[in-house]
């Protein structure tokens, strides 16, 4: 039997007040989840351990900008399906997409010859920093210790003191992600795309910034090549990217990611949580009191 999408339950409450959940957890109420993007850095002091220096690179990149530090990170495959919805877009919709107010960066030609609108993904990597807050100013961030599915790719490479760099040696790493959203989202996924690499050409933060900038037209041909391969066209996609160039002696990591979550029962509006489709992203902050800090 074919259910159509706008049937199916999209809810996706978690069982604490003031965290969310990892998607499919025990206690949720509801079938659906919420993808939410980030983009992130972390960098650390070299020691005499390079496994060690790398994961407290990874764990300062997953606690800066909005928190999703202390989780298990789970990796999933790149879509926000029918039952899936995105934070600053579907749900709280960031102010500025919400009123049409973006300037296109970029547009592609899709596989029937339409047109694909790339915009700055900026809005919803904000979105997240409201929803969980920062490390040091946490709202409703995930359990800790929760099992959250995530799409996620990262890179980690050490800049030595001196010499030529080598194999797995950078001045800079960097991520990007793109989140495609479907024409016809009853029968299409809307598309995660992730990347992320070491920049070894120099150390001038400015050229790594031009490299990513013009970047942007790689990650957007591998979105139309993925919607050819599966028929699916996309109304629109938005696309983010950070970088960190490491001081000698510094590990730096990159991580793209955009957990599956479960929303945390605070963070429900007093109009419950279907409500939240026609809320902006200012006026939930507004009625969570967060306006006010």
């Amino acid at each position: 039997m074919n259910i159509h999408a706008s049937k199916i339950n999209k809810t996706a409450i978690s069982p604490y007040d003031y965290y969310c959940d990892g998607y499919a957890c025990p206690g949720a109420q509801g079938n659906g989840y919420i993808s939410v993007v980030k983009v992130a850095t972390g960098k650390v002091e070299k020691t005499d351990d390079f496994l060690l220096d790398g994961i407290v690179a990874y764990d300062r990149a997953e606690a800066n900008d909005a928190y999703i530090g202390q989780i298990n990170m789970e990796t999933a495959s790149s879509f926000c399906g029918v039952a899936g919805q995105v934070w600053g877009y579907d749900l709280a919709t960031a102010d500025v997409i919400a009123k049409g107010d973006q300037k296109l960066i970029l547009e592609a030609k899709q596989y029937d010859g339409s047109t694909l609108a790339i915009y700055d993904g900026q809005p919803l990597i904000d979105a997240g920093i409201e929803l969980f807050g920062t490390e040091k100013n946490r709202r409703f961030p995930p359990a800790p210790g929760a099992h959250v599915i995530c799409v996620n790719k990262s890179k980690t490479a050490l800049r030595p003191n001196e010499g030529r760099l080598q194999a797995g040696q950078a001045y800079g790493v960097w991520c990007y992600i793109a989140l495609s959203i479907a024409k016809d989202r009853d029968q299409a996924a809307d598309l995660f795309i992730e990347d992320a690499g070491l920049w070894t050409r120099n150390d001038n933060p400015k050229d790594l910034k031009t490299f990513l900038e013009k970047h942007r037209a790689a990650v957007v041909w591998s979105i139309v090549a993925c919607g050819k391969d599966h028929s699916v066209l996309y109304d629109r996609t938005y696309i983010s990217f950070a970088y960190t160039m490491m001081k000698p002696g510094e590990i730096g990591t990159a991580l793209t990611v955009a957990p599956y979550v479960t929303l945390a029962r605070k963070a429900i509006p007093s109009g419950g949580f279907d409500s939240l489709n026609e809320m902006t992203l200012s006026e939930w902050v507004k009625e969570m009191g967060f306006d006010n800090r």
